[in-house]
């Protein structure tokens, strides 16, 4: 009897000892719930001397160092963004494959200027449908599930292209490509904003943009290499890995807590975060702010400032985005090049074009949590209108016809009188021409600059949790539609009034971007996306500057 009131006496200390470190061993379990072997072992039903609900693993903040790990939510973040970069890469298969198409030798696959245009446009459609059924996506599957349905469409739309033996495939396949385009572009941003801590959203936010531009570069780098059927390939390729590494990512926190699943919430936290951050806190300032959207989305609250005035905002920067000529820029790159009649080669330009996208799109995530969002977009709007401007004037008073009449004349003048003047002006009318190649390069970089990732990083930023979901859904199917209608109409809008004319409205548009921004578009650098709902909600109109 004395040996079992020892042993009975052993388990009652070894008890109290076990529970004294759980009190302080939450870190350890956390680390545990990191192993592959115990990735579940923190959300495992717990015994009665360890704790009993996950609200004492919230309550529990003084057992965190607050020390964190970023590694897993970069690598969640590149995984993420790996659609973007087949975005960006189906965004401009079209521009080096129309100018092969108008002269190919098949005369199934030939295109004239009805077909080309709706051959360019159809993606434009495509991705207002993907854009649409995001809307719903977002929320019924959650952001990591949706961006991996996009790679589906994605990937049988090159396979489609590059198999392609009628014009009716290539549109099929185009517009499949903008289907997943849509989808990504309505549920990466938002992914990332939401696994993403305050500090480093801005540059992380630019991530999408960064990968659009190298996505473009590579279709214009392997353009020179490979034939149009083996760049098809090439774009299957990629959604295939980003569905398989991004299997392995973790759901965002926001939407799991959204659902109320828990268990996946804290471990997704834990995962993005490390063992050793205060994820505690995080996970109940994101709890509260759930908590005040319970309720489903009604009319009634259409009406209230801190739902509209957002995003009324990220729509008319959408459209403003579109209106200022980047996807028609884009789309028929060297066919404006070749109509200019630049000294490079047209698929050369195209090449140094993307190169400084990718230079001004780094130059922009350094400065965005620096300069802020607002001074990068006046920057931005003003570099696109200074572009526009000149190259619309070039065309309009030293365009192709001045040219060839300066070259006809020279070559006219009898050799008698071909004097050092005459010789001056070709040289100068020759050299003129590569104004259109500096306008569109400047074009491009004012762009990238600020209009393009600020306007994807803006609209996942201030959206309200409530309907951030059906919002960025909402952005992409009016941006996408107004991108439709420029990319069809733009070849009959060159043949009609010509080149000028379209480039001159894209430089009014982006004078009016200045405006819109010292108006309507407040500062959110350095403000958590709880911070910047709640200076809508409780303010009539949202601060503009940020002070820190």
């Amino acid at each position: 009897m004395s040996n079992f009131c020892k042993l009975t006496k052993l388990l009652e200390e070894e008890i109290k000892r076990e529970t004294r470190q759980n009190k302080s061993g939450l870190v350890d379990r956390a680390k545990t719930s990191l192993h592959p072997k115990m990735r579940n072992s923190l959300l495992k039903v717990p015994t009665p001397h360890q704790y009993s609900t996950f609200r004492d693993i919230i309550n529990q903040q003084e057992t965190q160092t607050g020390t964190v790990c970023n590694r897993w939510m970069y690598l969640a973040v590149f995984t993420a963004v790996l659609g973007n970069l087949s975005f960006g890469y189906a965004m401009v298969y079209t521009a080096p494959l129309v100018p092969k198409l108008q002269d190919s030798p098949n005369p199934n696959l030939r295109l004239n200027d009805k077909k080309a245009s709706l051959f360019t446009s159809v993606f434009t459609l495509g991705t207002a449908a993907g854009g649409l059924s995001t809307m719903l996506l977002n929320d019924l599957l959650g952001r990591k599930l949706t961006i991996m349905v996009s790679s589906l469409p994605s990937a049988l739309g090159f396979l489609i292209m590059g198999s392609a033996q009628a014009v009716w495939m290539l549109d099929v396949g185009r517009a499949l490509t903008g289907i997943a385009g849509g989808m990504a572009a309505a549920s990466i941003p938002v992914y990332i904003s939401e696994i993403s801590l305050a500090e480093l959203r801005g540059r992380l936010g630019a991530g999408p943009q960064f990968m659009s531009v190298c996505g473009s570069f590579l279709l214009f780098a392997l353009d020179l290499v490979l034939p149009w059927r083996w760049l098809a390939v090439v774009g299957a390729f990629i959604p295939a890995i980003m569905i398989i590494i991004l299997c392995f990512m973790p759901e965002s926190p926001r939407y799991l807590i959204s659902k109320h699943r828990t268990d996946e919430a804290i471990q997704s936290l834990v995962w993005l975060r490390g063992a050793e951050a205060n994820f505690q806190l995080e996970y109940k300032e994101i709890q509260e702010s759930l908590s005040r959207n319970v309720t489903r989305i009604s009319c009634a609250d259409l009406r209230q400032p801190f739902i509209y005035k957002p995003v009324l905002t990220a729509v008319i920067m959408r459209i403003i985005q579109q209106l200022s000529g980047i996807t028609v820029i884009l789309f028929n790159m060297q066919l404006i090049f070749k109509s200019t009649k630049v000294i490079l080669k047209p698929d050369v330009d195209a090449v140094l074009t993307a190169v400084i996208r990718i230079v001004s799109v780094c130059i922009a995530a350094w400065l965005m949590d620096k300069a802020g969002r607002r001074k990068l977009l006046f920057v931005s709007g003003a570099i696109m209108f200074i572009s526009t401007f000149a190259f619309g004037i070039y065309v309009k008073l030293d365009g192709l016809q001045s040219n060839h009449t300066t070259i006809n004349n020279i070559s006219s003048v009898h050799r008698d009188h071909f004097t050092v003047e005459h010789l001056f002006q070709h040289k100068m009318s020759h050299w003129l021409t590569v104004i259109p190649l500096i306008s569109v390069m400047l074009y491009i970089f004012g762009y990238a600059l600020g209009w393009g990732p600020i306007t994807w990083l803006l609209m996942s930023e201030i959206l309200p949790i409530k309907v951030r979901g059906l919002a960025s859904g909402l952005c992409v199917v009016v941006s996408w539609i107004v991108a439709f209608f420029l990319t069809d109409q733009f070849l009959a809008a060159k043949h009609t009034f010509g080149l000028a004319v379209p480039f001159l409205f894209f430089a009014v548009i982006s004078l009016l971007s200045i405006i819109f921004t010292a108006v309507c578009i407040p500062e959110t650098k350095g403000k958590t996306l709880e911070q910047i709902e709640d200076e809508f909600r409780n303010t009539r109109a949202p601060k503009s500057d940020d002070n820190s």
